[in-house]
């Protein structure tokens, strides 16, 4: 087992490299708001950021407030969403999140976890998204590709997504928490990819075990 300040000095390396690798950290998603990134996030789950991004100017256009989301026809909005998939879902929880927030928050989308996470299709990972970077409170989004990349890196051994944004949030300052977990989510999607990694072209190739990863896949030119 790695010693915990081994663990510590590994992890803020690999921090490192990533911050040189994606600079610019920041959500994908297109939004000029946190309302706007809040819709966007219940969009994005099972659907590419390309696709909502796609859809949401017409869509932020259509219903420009939280009020006009509480408001909106079921049937209208669903239509409008169609192309994201589980539409009839979305379209649910976006009716019901702005909801509560016009009846709980004056139509703005509160700024800690504990009450976002109150809110209809809101989880702890849609919350950091929301609170890194509509607000800029640092967190860390633990989505597949984080939990996968932590395991894989020897982080961590578990599959809890609370535990593993626990451990990564004792093992990075405080201050990269949510560029560090969307740079993650980046060398997940470009380079460090489920079935077939890159690790021949992998900058983080030299401080990673490789956890997991088929012997074939593993031929490393490190940097």
């Amino acid at each position: 087992m790695e010693a915990p300040v081994s663990l510590r000095n590994r992890t803020r390396q690999i921090a490192r490299r990533l911050a040189r690798l994606y600079p610019e950290a920041r959500s994908p998603l297109q939004h000029e708001n946190p309302l706007q990134l809040l819709v966007g996030t219940i969009l994005s789950a099972q659907c590419t950021d390309a696709r909502v991004n796609k859809i949401t100017p017409a869509l932020f256009a259509r219903y420009p407030d939280a009020a006009a989301f509480a408001s909106a026809e079921s049937a209208e909005l669903q239509e409008a969403i169609k192309s994201t998939g589980f539409f009839r879902n979305k379209a649910r929880h976006i009716k019901a999140c702005c909801q509560q927030l016009v009846e709980c928050h004056g139509g703005q989308v509160p700024r800690s976890m504990e009450e976002l996470v109150r809110l209809m299709g809101i989880g702890r990972k849609s919350a950091n998204v929301i609170l890194g970077n509509g607000f800029g409170v640092p967190g860390i989004p633990v989505d597949t590709h984080v939990g996968r990349l932590s395991r894989r890196m020897g982080l961590m051994s578990h599959k809890n997504p609370v535990k593993v944004e626990r451990d990564l949030m004792s093992l990075v300052p405080k201050k990269v928490w949510t560029e560090f977990g969307l740079r993650l989510i980046f060398h997940g999607r470009k380079v460090c990819r489920s079935r077939r990694p890159h690790c021949g072209q992998c900058p983080l190739a030299d401080l990673c075990p490789k956890i997991g990863v088929k012997p074939e896949h593993q031929q490393c030119s490190g940097l």
